[in-house]
């Protein structure tokens, strides 16, 4: 969330994203570890990327220049490479995409970011992959007793990060950090199914869409650039449109056509790590025994997610599938 622009369910021409899987292995093995490099690294930095941009911008025009940035930048290459303009219909559905995940999602993570370290933003983010679960399981898809357990480790943390952490002593910041992953699961779970297009350009979309969007909620909150802003405020932005927009979110939507989506979605429980890493080697962030205790709970929650998930489709694949059947 920190640096994630979701695609959603992915569109018509998604199967264009998969014309490298013939390649020869080692190529694709250096492929795969580069994209999941991009992946972990560099979504794990934005939460500190974050930080640094708040010493020269308000948070909430921060996130509104940096989507708007990319989506510009992503539009206009879509476009000039030959890929059909959303529909208004198309539109429409990657602006409440804008408004959960962005607006809400990351917005609301800038807004913590004035009080709580980035390393503790980036936990309570590890979230999300749990409230995806919740909302999929209320909207009818089936969960199997090894996902309810997953969600319910992961759902201890929750509250033990909310409650029993330093988090707990900034109430502004612990709302924000509550109702972020919330927002994100949320439009994530709402994307499946509707009318969007191929998944880069619902990227996007709904990159201008929500950076249009929360830079207009900023300005009608009197938020305003009164200095000129540190230059390492302005390249930490500059890094966040670029290559947390634009370049992971691409490696992201590239492993997910190209490798197992359990390792595909490992992220969720490496950025974490990677952000209080980060955190605590140049921001000076310091961590409690309940952080990281916490911490601890909610990810070890995901990866019983994920595993649980990896496994029928292990099973799937090493069984040739019945004619008329679908992957």
């Amino acid at each position: 969330m920190g640096g994630r622009a979701q695609a959603g369910a992915a569109g018509p021409g998604a199967g264009r994203l998969s014309a490298d899987a013939g390649t020869a292995p080692a190529a694709r093995g250096l492929a795969v570890a580069l994209a999941l490099a991009a992946v972990y690294v560099v979504w794990g930095s934005t939460y500190f990327g974050i930080a640094v941009g708040l010493e020269g911008y308000p948070p909430l025009l921060l996130a509104g220049i940096r989507f708007i940035v990319a989506g510009v930048l992503m539009y206009a290459g879509l476009r000039l490479a030959g890929h059909a303009a959303p529909t208004r219909p198309q539109w429409r559905n990657a602006a409440v995409m804008g408004v959960c995940l962005l607006m809400l999602g990351n917005g609301l993570v800038c807004v913590a970011e004035q009080e709580v370290s980035s390393g503790l933003a980036a936990v309570a983010v590890a979230s999300v992959p749990l409230w995806i679960g919740l909302f999929s399981a209320i909207r009818g898809v089936r969960m199997t007793r090894g996902e309810w357990l997953g969600l319910g480790i992961g759902f201890v943390g929750v509250v033990w990060l909310n409650a029993g952490s330093t988090l707990a002593a900034t109430p502004r910041g612990m709302v924000a950090l509550l109702v972020a992953p919330v927002a994100w699961a949320f439009g994530s779970v709402w994307s499946r199914g509707r009318d969007l297009p191929a998944p880069f350009m619902t990227a996007a979309a709904q990159m201008l869409t929500g950076g249009a969007l929360i830079t207009a909620v900023a300005l009608a909150i009197g938020e305003r650039v009164v200095d000129v802003p540190p230059l390492r405020a302005t390249v930490a932005l500059g890094y966040l449109a670029l290559f947390g927009s634009i370049v992971a979110f691409s490696a992201y939507v590239w492993l997910l056509h190209n490798v197992r989506p359990a390792l595909a979605g490992s992220y969720a429980y490496v950025n974490p790590v990677i952000a209080l890493a980060l955190g605590a080697l140049f921001a000076g962030e310091r961590f409690g025994a309940a952080d990281l205790g916490a911490t601890a709970v909610i990810l070890a929650g995901v990866v019983v997610i994920n595993l649980v998930r990896a496994r029928p489709k292990r099973r799937a694949a090493a069984v040739p599938a019945a004619p008329g059947s679908a992957d």
